[in-house]
């Protein structure tokens, strides 16, 4: 995004929402609370600044992922963004593509050090190097929560968009576009099977798919999220870009408007959005990074991995959501103000959510929280499950039950110092330290006082 189309959706929030924008976890843009009707003026204006398509149609399908450092990422393969830009271009002028579901989406990932091919998009496209020679690596969505499975098949990045332009109609035409409950990618490609979709997808291409042999292992795609969070060099010399922590990727218009200005003032004016619902202002001078931190701060915002903050997500909760039985926003953002004093050595990732949909986040977390409603006699109150680490179960391995919110922060804390106590390296995840005990074992753990001590948060 630019600064301008910054400025007029702070105005749009203020003017017709509630004051706020929301970044989604596929870094996109939501303006809340509407009370005041969006006419066609402000339709036309944001198609006027680049951020509505002119074929209000296929609006809906423009689900395009692409790494947030794409173009400055000193490690990656390839920019990305031309190919982002052209299959935009080709879904505006194929009508037809509206008949896809709302939710069908594609990510292009250039193989740098912010991947984003392990997010739960339809069809991916993940660079890589083969003998020195640069192709994309094919990933399809086969199952719910999980990333895409590689196709072990290799392309030349002039290949990726008529193949995306296959996959794109093999699947329409099995879609009854006159329904209102069109199955996902994946429902399709369990029904049909790979193999066969994909045999599909080759007879429409003028050339064949080259397919890696049996023994080629899939492709393990490292998990980088939030490692864009802080300073970091740009593959421009003397160019830096900061990775800026959101509250629950909500911000205030004034801290849009602020914003805008610092990315204007200190760099090219350009804000980046990012899957992990935050944001980076990019190409700035290195003699200027701390003033830009300095106003960061200023506007109650953070910049530091060690901030609690800086994997912190919640869903929109029972304030903006009939599904959701807890308040997951408020309740996020009083845990964060309790725990402000414990300072890690890596993102702990503590997802709020308020119903099984885990809508706020479809990958696994270190730390999830399931918003239940508990029964205490008289009254009912609000609480959550609490899952850790990994595991076949959607959230992870169940520690807690009904743990009211009282009673979390305390236990969350308590969590987090023992694993900052525990963890064998400075480096190991709390996923990874919860992985390698039982969960009889994490309780003993976590019921016991630090083995150093320490001044509580609160209280």
């Amino acid at each position: 995004m630019n600064s301008k189309q910054c400025l007029v959706l702070a105005d749009i929030a203020e003017q017709c929402g509630g004051g706020y924008v929301d970044i989604t976890n596929r870094a996109n843009l939501q303006v809340r609370e509407i009370s005041t009707k969006i006419d066609e003026k402000i339709l036309r204006c944001l198609q006027d600044i680049g951020l509505g398509s002119s074929n209000t149609d296929i609006d809906h399908i423009r689900n395009i992922m692409s790494s947030p450092t794409a173009g400055i990422d000193r490690q990656e393969l390839i920019d990305t963004r031309p190919l982002v830009q052209a299959w935009d271009k080709y879904i505006a002028k194929h009508y037809h593509l509206s008949g896809l579901p709302a939710k069908f989406s594609v990510c292009f990932d250039g193989g740098g050090a912010v991947r984003v091919c392990d997010r739960p998009n339809d069809i991916g496209f993940a660079a890589v190097l083969v003998d020195g020679s640069l192709y994309f690596r094919l990933h399809l969505s086969i199952g719910a929560c999980r990333p895409p499975m590689d196709m072990r098949i290799l392309l030349n990045p002039e290949e990726c968009l008529p193949v995306l332009v296959a996959l794109a109609e093999v699947y329409l035409n099995h879609l009854d576009t006159t329904s209102n409950r069109k199955p996902r990618l994946r429902e399709l490609l369990n029904t049909l099977g790979c193999k066969n979709y994909l045999q599909e997808v080759e007879h429409c291409l003028p050339f064949p798919l080259q397919f890696l042999g049996s023994q080629e292992s899939q492709t393990q795609i490292p998990t980088t999220q939030y490692k864009h969070i802080d300073v970091h060099p740009q593959r421009q010399s003397g160019l830096f870009y900061i990775g800026v922590v959101l509250p629950l990727g909500r911000l205030e218009t004034f801290q849009i408007r602020k914003l805008a200005d610092l990315a204007e003032r200190y760099g090219s004016g350009t804000i980046r959005l990012t899957p992990w619902q935050n944001l980076l202002i990019s190409d700035l001078p290195n003699q200027r990074v701390p003033d830009v931190q300095g106003e960061i701060e200023s506007l109650g915002l953070h910049w530091s991995l060690a901030n609690i903050r800086s994997a912190l997500v919640a869903c929109s909760g029972n304030t903006g959501c009939a599904s959701s039985a807890t308040d997951t926003k408020n309740h996020a953002k009083a845990l964060a103000e309790y725990l402000d004093c414990v300072q890690l050595n890596q993102p702990v990732n503590i997802h709020f959510s308020g119903c099984r949909k885990s809508c706020a986040q479809h990958t696994k977390s270190d730390i999830a929280l399931l918003g239940v409603s508990i029964d205490q006699g008289k009254a009912t109150v609000e609480g959550y499950h609490i899952y850790v680490g990994e595991s076949d179960q959607k959230f992870g391995r169940e520690v807690y039950q009904c743990v009211t919110f009282a009673e979390l922060p305390t236990l969350i804390e308590q969590m987090l110092r023992v694993y900052k106590i525990e963890c064998i390296t400075p480096d190991e995840s709390f996923g990874e330290f919860a992985n390698r005990h039982t969960i009889a074992q994490l309780k003993q753990l976590f019921s016991l006082p630090p083995a150093t001590p320490s001044t509580p948060c609160r209280g």
